[in-house]
């Protein structure tokens, strides 16, 4: 094969560094682009924030019936995604002074504020296990109980197994470690550690007084038909335990009053708090949409540092224009992000004005693609903007995201949106009787008779996503 040479025209689009931040700025939440400018602000010195007020108000947006969104600052401003950014030389101001952006620095009395730290489970239950005496040995096999507790309060371990993972530290036996879990089955919640459903309603049983109106035929089918309780088949118990239909109704309601799952009240996981980026609100029978000041930082050059540029030697004067050109970047990518986040918040209120009107079952089919052609943007440059971020409207605060769903068909040629079905199905089990519940081919049926053309498995699919039990758990629960 002999060498030869080849003109090959090939169309490429290069990321420019500037460009590059743009998109990553653009993908961050509120928490990390505050880190994010901490950093930039520490370790540039051209770069400050600017005290004192805004001149003017922050970005709003009114958005009326035939109206069609516009940005405030809708005059040209390139998107982050599809075009390098003109960057200029005069700082910006985007609104917000260093303690919006910041956040307070304490309360009223000069106090830090700070967030109570959660508690879950297994801290609640060694709480309770400090304040119970107990020999070093049991105490050890306690810990290691409490350890082994799901989320839910079961234990799942064997006596065996524990008593195998505390070898090292004592010798203990079956016995008693059985003895220290019946212990700490009396601790709150009752029946934590429990190893069947029988066993921690049972415990939860043991608590009441004596006394309690049908504890004695509660305490036999939780001891022996709870299968049967299950089924929900009260005419069988009836004959099972030769009792009358009223004293079955009372025993099986003192079942129902207690806890299967001890543990679920206790969350595993840090309880996690969002600031919204944007604000929906009425105003004037229209909606408003507007950014969190937080959102836009008022970020200018260090004038002092770049006055120095001009008679400082070449090394130095070098370093300074390489800080004060990154700073123009960070400078217009955040302005850049505030337009682009405003835009997508517009479209999505306008798209959803419905949902913030009649609420959940009101919620349109919304797809990325639809307000990526609104705004005139990439399809990419929407998911950034939707994730880890959040909008405040008067039905609570939801991440951009929860807004967009795909859509079912209606019998009039129309589209319902899976979160309006969701919302159906939630809304048509709430109102179903206790005794009856509605099985997933009955939402079914319902769903098609008010127009909307569903299937029982996708039923099934948004029962299941909305962490609804089946209909046969639903009567054994209900």
């Amino acid at each position: 094969m002999k060498p030869a040479l080849q003109l090959r025209v090939q169309s490429q689009l290069a990321l420019t560094p500037q460009l590059q931040q743009a998109i990553r700025l653009l993908q961050l939440s509120s928490m990390e682009l505050e880190l994010e400018l901490n950093l930039a602000l520490e370790s540039n010195p051209l770069l400050d924030l600017e005290e004192g007020d805004p001149e003017g108000e922050e970005p709003v947006a009114e958005l009326g019936a035939d109206e069609i969104p516009m940005s405030a600052a809708d005059d040209g401003a390139s998107e982050p995604a599809d075009a390098t950014p003109d960057f200029d030389d005069a700082p910006l101001d985007l609104g917000a002074d260093r303690s919006d952006y910041r956040g307070s620095g304490g309360d009223e009395e000069g106090l830090e504020p700070q967030d109570a730290e959660v508690q879950d489970l297994r801290d609640h239950l060694l709480w309770q296990l400090n304040l119970t005496p107990m020999s070093p040995s049991d105490r050890a096999i306690a810990t290691a109980i409490i350890e082994a507790v799901d989320d839910d309060g079961y234990l799942a371990e064997s006596n065996e197994e524990l008593a195998h993972g505390l070898v090292g530290l004592f010798a203990v036996h079956a016995d008693q470690i059985e003895a220290v879990r019946h212990r700490i089955r009396c601790f709150d919640p009752i029946g934590v550690a429990s190893r069947t459903l029988a066993e921690c309603l049972g415990a939860q049983l043991d608590a009441r007084e004596v006394d309690t109106p049908g504890i004695a035929l509660a305490r036999r089918i939780v001891a022996e038909h709870l299968e049967t309780l299950a089924r929900n088949d009260r005419a069988r118990l009836a004959q099972k335990l030769r009792a009358s239909p009223e004293e079955i109704d009372l025993a099986i309601d003192l079942v129902r009053s207690l806890a299967p799952k001890p543990g679920a009240g206790y969350s595993s996981k840090p309880a996690e708090f969002v600031a919204p980026d944007a604000y929906a609100q009425k105003v004037g029978g229209r909606w408003q949409v507007s950014l969190s000041p937080g959102c836009q930082p008022r970020l200018a050059i260090n004038e002092h540092y770049a006055s120095l540029i001009a008679r400082a030697r070449r090394d130095d004067a070098n370093y300074l224009r390489g800080q004060l050109q990154e700073a123009r970047w960070l400078i217009k990518s955040l302005k850049t992000r505030a337009e682009t986040m405003l835009k997508v918040a517009q479209a999505i209120v306008r798209a959803q004005a419905a949902f913030l009107e009649f609420g959940a079952e009101a919620m349109r089919p919304l797809v990325l693609r639809d307000v990526a052609e609104e705004i005139g943007m990439h399809e990419s440059t929407v998911s950034r903007v939707t994730t880890r971020k959040y909008l405040h409207t008067p039905r609570g605060t939801f991440e951009f995201k929860y807004f967009f769903s795909s859509g079912v068909s209606t019998v009039d040629g129309g589209a319902a949106s899976a979160t309006a079905i969701q919302a159906m199905i939630r809304k048509l089990i709430d109102d179903e009787r206790a005794a009856r519940p509605l099985s997933d081919q009955a939402l079914a049926v319902e769903l098609n008779r008010r127009g909307i053309s569903v299937a029982r498995r996708t039923v099934a699919k948004y029962r299941e996503a909305l962490n609804i039990p089946s209909s046969n758990d639903r009567c054994r629960l209900g």
